[in-house]
């Protein structure tokens, strides 16, 4: 077996079974992977494979997501708060003192509450439609903020994005027509069993209902970007009608030095342009250290 060949092994952290990918050599700089909705660590298995060589790279799934423990929602505390509870615990448990983090989508507000609350332990920052401002919030936020105040009247449109016409759409929209065909059908067919799983709906609402209490943590999230300069490096959709191009370009009223790169392309960026993603990484993170 190859030395840079993906693990995929599993970490009881909390009473819950949280699976993760681990590459590489774990005495060389670390990055971890933090996945968003609706995916889990699969989102990442190409630029795993792309980095291997350089990088110890690990990355989780959420509970509720991917294989991880997904226990019904009267079971555990499906909150922003409590994701990130059990990640840092997983980080302790695999002794990973020092590392650099990679965030999308819901892995910002996650890796954001660790690095502001241990920011000695963060090396670097890489966020990929990983808000941290109000900025770039787009209309697909309407109905969800709408569900936050009124969760019974909004309820029935919001499980709408629950569907799979909305998975196989935010890996394709934004993508220019000659990039289409880099986007593999299983990244949304998979992502939508997941979804299709008996609880795991509920589980969903339950978090897009939380999202909400991410903006309230923003304040300290860009205190933090202030006071400790973590080095930044913005690899983001421009068409992205999920997370707009102005969440992107909002770091830099607190991190000038970021690094902003705005590909042609939508919400997964790493599916069509992986490998300019990884360039990027490796041109970066030797200079972050």
């Amino acid at each position: 077996m190859s030395a840079f060949a993906t693990r995929h092994r599993t970490l009881e952290v909390q009473g819950q079974q949280v699976f993760y990918r681990e590459a590489g050599d774990p005495t060389r700089p670390t990055l971890v992977l933090l996945h968003g909705f609706p995916t889990s660590s699969h989102m990442f298995r190409n630029l795993i494979a792309a980095l291997a060589d350089e990088y110890h790279l690990v990355a989780p799934d959420h509970v509720g997501f991917g294989q991880s423990s997904a226990p019904p929602v009267d079971r555990f505390d499906y909150s922003f708060e409590k994701l990130t509870e059990i990640t840092l615990a997983f980080l302790d448990r695999l002794g990973l003192d020092r590392f650099a983090l990679y965030l999308h989508d819901y892995g910002a507000p996650i890796g954001l509450r660790i690095a502001s609350r241990n920011p000695e332990r963060v090396t670097a920052l890489i966020t990929q439609s990983g808000n941290a401002y109000v900025d770039g919030f787009t209309p697909f936020w309407e109905v969800l903020f709408a569900h936050a105040k009124d969760r019974q009247t909004h309820e029935p449109a919001v499980r709408q994005l629950l569907d799979l016409e909305a998975t196989r759409w935010q890996y394709t929209h934004g993508v220019p027509a000659d990039r289409l065909d880099l986007v593999a059908p299983e990244t949304w067919l998979l992502d939508q069993a997941g979804l299709d799983r008996p609880g795991n709906r509920e589980i969903q609402l339950q978090l897009f209902w939380d999202y909400q209490f991410n903006l309230g943590a923003y304040p300290a999230f860009q205190e933090y970007f202030r006071q400790h300069q973590p080095p930044a490096l913005i690899t983001w959709g421009r068409h992205d009608e999920i997370f707009g191009a102005a969440g992107a370009e909002a770091y830099r009223r607190d991190l000038p030095e970021a690094e902003l790169h705005l590909l042609d392309t939508g919400h997964f960026a790493l599916e069509t342009h992986g490998a300019e993603i990884a360039a990027l990484i490796r041109d970066f993170l030797p200079r972050a250290r």
